[in-house]
């Protein structure tokens, strides 16, 4: 254990990492490209990930960070880089470069929840040397969350979930975007609804996706206890959908003496 703590790396010697997330529209990519193209006070290492898309062999997506292959430097010295592989070589390939960046922000393409990517982190002891999870934003429209707080809740690989509900959720700074597009009841009625969604978060208020940078980074606002217990509740609200679908098979089954299954018979 001595050992351990010997080389345990300090948190600011890491390089600090911001998730974002953002429902369709919210204005994410405005965000990025304002990063990319035009704020100069930071040098940042912008990475799409594209969750959800096939993976391609991790040999590969280690050759094209090498290569320097879909990667693209701004003027301001900001990089952008495309991955549809594994995140972990990605990291590790940036290893040499990413004290050169003030912190690298992961965009991420059909993600509600930024589970796999703490999860990665957690689990990957070279990746924890060498990173540390910064804060998780998650950019809001102003004028659409409700509608989209309302939607009914749709079909996903884990269940039934409201997509934007689960990334405000999840989130500890909450860009509430387009805020020029409402007026102040609506504005106020907005923030009281992600609030009682998230009390935690802060929220930052902006048109057009200009955010003052200082107040989404560096401020090592990631909670990692509040997110373990975001996902062993959900867990164990998977759990009760799954025993009230076996309670509620067990009633539906006949209790007909004379039945032998077919349930063709009237009673």
């Amino acid at each position: 254990d001595d050992d351990l703590s010997v080389h345990r790396v300090p948190d600011e010697e890491k390089t600090p990492f911001v998730i974002l997330l953002g429902y369709l529209g919210a204005g994410k990519t405005t965000l990025v490209n304002y990063i990319l193209k035009e704020q100069k006070d930071k040098r940042i290492c912008v990475i799409e990930n594209e969750f959800g898309a096939v993976s391609i062999d991790d040999h590969l997506v280690s050759e094209n960070v090498k290569e320097k292959e879909d990667i693209l430097t701004m003027e301001n010295g900001c990089v952008c880089c495309t991955v549809r592989g594994d995140l972990v070589n990605t990291l590790l390939g940036f290893a040499d470069d990413r004290k050169v960046f003030d912190f690298i922000l992961l965009e991420t393409t059909g993600l509600a929840d930024p589970s796999p990517i703490v999860s990665t982190f957690n689990q990957n002891p070279e990746i924890d040397e060498m990173y540390r999870i910064d804060s998780v934003v998650c950019v809001v429209d102003a004028k659409h969350i409700e509608r989209q707080l309302s939607r009914k809740i749709e079909e996903n690989g884990s269940g039934k979930v409201n997509e934007a509900a689960q990334q405000i959720a999840f989130a500890d700074r909450i860009l509430l975007n387009k805020t020029d597009l409402v007026n102040e009841k609506e504005l106020k009625s907005v923030k009281e609804q992600i609030s009682s969604i998230n009390m935690f978060a802060e929220i930052i208020l902006t048109e057009k996706s200009r955010a003052p940078l200082d107040k989404l980074i560096g401020l090592a606002s990631f909670n990692i206890q509040r997110t373990l217990e975001l996902l062993e509740n959900e867990i164990e609200e998977e759990r009760m959908k799954i025993e009230n679908i076996k309670s509620d098979d067990s009633r539906l089954l006949c209790h007909d003496e004379n039945c032998k299954g077919d349930h063709e018979h009237s009673h």
